[in-house]
């Protein structure tokens, strides 16, 4: 089924755990989750490169309305979308490391290229 993956979660507790995510891959580089979550986080990061590489005011407050956190929002349009000035999408790898100790769930690094 094509769409958003539920996560097990209802969608205001899924919506905030993404922000959080995204928040928290601009603001480190790189962390540590399942696959699933893992391409639910790439899309929105991707999506906010993607903005950031407007550099226009909307574009800022798009980003700072989902990204939970200021400096991380003025990050992304200052330094991590110069970066990808010439790329056109593809700015995270995703890496998968194995299943998890306690439930077996499939693990994977999700990082900034």
């Amino acid at each position: 089924m094509p769409g958003t993956r539920k996560l097990g979660r209802t969608s205001d507790s899924r919506k905030a755990m993404l922000r959080a995510m995204v928040t928290y891959l601009l603001e480190s580089g790189q962390i540590q989750t399942t696959v699933t979550r893992a391409k639910e986080v790439r899309n929105m990061t991707e999506k906010m490169i993607t903005l950031g590489k407007e550099n226009t005011l909307h574009a800022k407050r798009q980003i700072l309305a989902y990204v939970t956190k200021e400096d991380v929002a003025k990050k992304v349009t200052d330094v991590i979308a110069p970066k990808y000035a010439d790329k056109n999408g593809g700015y995270t790898r995703i890496i998968k490391i194995g299943p998890r100790r306690g439930d077996a769930a499939e693990m994977a690094i999700i990082e900034l290229v």
